[in-house]
């Protein structure tokens, strides 16, 4: 049984268990927990904000971690805005041929190897889309290969340091410990074993346990989906002036119907069946081209316009179908379609709204928009232009055509071989080490002081959600070492299960940061989980760079749940997916890495 030697340990015991339920239950946003819990042990006093104290809580702003981080995050920007990630999205189309097998394989190859340098959320932000649209044109079902596209991001991830965040967060953390400097292919070994593992794994096993599932735009047929939004307006004396909308020709009408009703310029908020029409009214119809044709034939309205009652002519749009994606920092999670005021906002319609696994047809104006939501949108070209172009809202209909650099791409290629050569070979060669915070600095620097990313679109790359809550989780941590509380599970681990065998704790070391990963942020797994693993092997007398190894992997080891890792979520929404597809096809997936990273860590880096 854990006993607390002192009062610091038992409350900071609860505060881990708070932080933990609050980000299980997300209250409020991680970035917040993470720097409330960072406060909380200030005014405690357990940490001090005293210049001289090496327990200052504000020297976690200087930490090398969060700042690399930002800085890739800005490598990863200047690689898309430049068009780079964009053409190997096109190459890969070009290589996918027209075997689904070979598809799935080029698929992977390509974005395990890009994630391995770049951020991997832009990375599947932009294969997204192409999958989709490659999958509709060839009736594949999108589902067999969204699930497999995040999968690869992640095992992608593992091959390098700067593959993934957690990766920096650990190995800046093990540095800071006084452990050896880890060079930028230090853990590729395993990493090629993850994604070779990983591969082999989705292309037998896997495939049988990916689901069939449909996305929002298979819910209209594909002949019929690309329909009209017609404006007409009833005319003064017209046989529709008075009459209750369920009385008229309207409400019978096949291939085109009633979408709203404006009057003096306002949406007429109550139900269809409640209106009564007056002259001047403005109708929208939503119809296929036939009932665009029917609309203009119907008596009593004019599409043509009318000067005796003021009104300009309303043309006729052609309307365009789309599947769209609430991003992780749009401004519209947390808001209903009603709240956001959609159609008059934007121009545009929504359809239907997929959630955890269902398709919303009805009544989803009042449901709260989250992360991850998929909204099937319909509407004119140029209003669709215009939605997509925010950072709230993802396209998934096809790639985002934005005006890249592409005269700055070798520019952009150059700074990522450089930051990866130097963090690669120093200290040989005559080369000096370098520190990869140093590096990630000048590479930044030169994208942006070469304009292959500008200022603004440098700072709304950077994920600061995630920085924070690094910043915040740093400072728990150094709270939890300083008390001792760090200390006092070790031995409870070791001495109290009576495990001796660093082998064994050392998979149980990596299954803790897989679970914990499944559940809440895998950098705020890196940051909790490294110092405990360092000071669990220096309990058990071995080397602790096996255990940062396995807490870096197992921190990475997202494959059962939708909502352990970013990348998940995204695909969750899009693929149609159920919460449980994502622990039948992931849940065996996590089972093999765990045994293999438990007999390959100690194999690769002995005890």
């Amino acid at each position: 049984m854990l006993i607390f030697e002192t009062w610091q340990q038992t409350f900071l015991a609860v505060l881990v268990v708070v932080v933990f339920i609050s980000f299980v239950k997300e209250w409020i946003s991680a970035e917040l927990i993470a720097l409330s819990a960072l406060l909380a042990c200030v005014v405690s006093g357990i940490l001090s904000v005293d210049p001289e104290d090496p327990f200052n809580a504000l020297r976690v702003f200087s930490h090398p971690a969060p700042i690399t981080v930002a800085c890739m995050f800005v490598l990863s920007a200047a690689l898309e805005k430049t068009g780079v990630i964009e053409a190997l999205g096109t190459w890969f189309e070009k290589l996918a041929g027209d075997s689904p097998a070979k598809m799935l394989v080029v698929m992977m190859v390509i974005v395990a190897s890009l994630s391995g340098f770049v951020n991997n959320t832009p990375v599947v932000v932009v294969f997204m889309p192409i999958v989709i649209g490659i999958c509709r044109r060839r009736e594949y079902t999108a589902s067999k290969y969204l699930i497999p596209l995040s999968y690869a991001a992640i095992v992608g991830g593992t091959m390098t340091i700067i593959g993934t965040s957690t990766n920096l967060i650990a190995t800046s953390i093990a540095e800071k410990k006084g452990l050896e400097n880890f060079s930028m292919f230090s853990i590729t070994p395993l990493g090629i074993i993850f994604v070779v593992t990983a591969f082999i794994y989705m292309l037998t096993i896997g495939k049988k346990l990916l689901p069939t599932r449909v996305t929002l735009a298979t819910l209209l047929d594909n002949d019929n989906s690309r329909e009209f939004i017609t404006h007409a307006y009833v005319r003064k004396e017209s046989q529709l002036d008075g009459q209750p909308f369920p009385e008229t020709s309207l409400a019978s009408m096949k291939k085109a119907r009633v979408i709203e009703v404006l009057r003096d310029g306002r949406r007429l908020r109550r139900p269809l069946n409640q209106i009564v029409f007056k002259a001047g009214d403005e109708i929208v119809f939503k119809g296929v081209l036939e009932g665009v044709m029917d609309v203009s034939n119907t008596e009593g309205i004019d599409v043509r316009g009318n000067d005796a009652v003021g009104l300009e002519g309303i043309r006729t749009e052609s309307a365009l179908l789309m599947e769209g994606i609430i991003g992780p920092e749009s401004t519209m999670t947390g808001k209903s379609l009603k709240e956001l005021n959609f159609r008059q906002r934007f121009g545009v319609l929504i359809l239907a709204v997929h959630r955890s696994g269902r398709n919303l047809r009805e009544r989803f104006e009042d449901e709260k928009l989250a992360f991850g939501d998929t909204l099937l949108v319909q509407g004119p070209q140029e209003k669709m232009r215009h939605l997509f172009q925010r950072q709230d809202f993802i396209n998934l209909s096809e790639p985002e055509h934005t005006v890249l650099r592409r005269s700055k791409a070798p520019i952009a290629i150059g700074a990522l071989l450089l930051f990866m050569v130097m963090g690669a070979l120093g200290g040989n060669f005559g080369i000096p080490q370098v520190p990869i915070v140093l590096l990630a600095l000048v590479g930044a620097m030169l994208v942006l002081i070469t304009r292959c990313v500008q200022p603004q679109e440098a700072y709304q790359a950077i994920e600061w959600k995630v920085v924070f809550m690094i910043f915040g989780m740093l400072g728990l941590g150094m709270a939890i070492d300083k008390s001792g509380l760090a200390q006092l599970i070790a031995n409870g681990m070791t001495h109290g299960l009576g495990i001796e065998d660093p082998r064994i704790m050392l998979a149980l070391m990596y299954l803790l940061a897989a679970v914990m990963t499944e559940i809440i942020s895998n950098n705020a797994v890196a940051v909790l989980l490294t110092p405990l693993a360092i000071v669990v092997a220096e309990t058990l007398g071995v080397s602790p760079i096996p255990f940062v190894i396995a807490v870096m992997f197992g921190s990475s080891a997202s494959f059962s749940t939708p909502i352990g890792y970013q990348t998940n979520t995204f695909v969750y929404g899009a693929g149609g997916y159920k919460f449980g597809d994502f622990f039948r096809a992931g849940f065996p997936l996590a089972v093999i890495l765990w045994l293999i990273a438990s007999f390959m860590i100690p194999v690769l880096w002995p005890f």
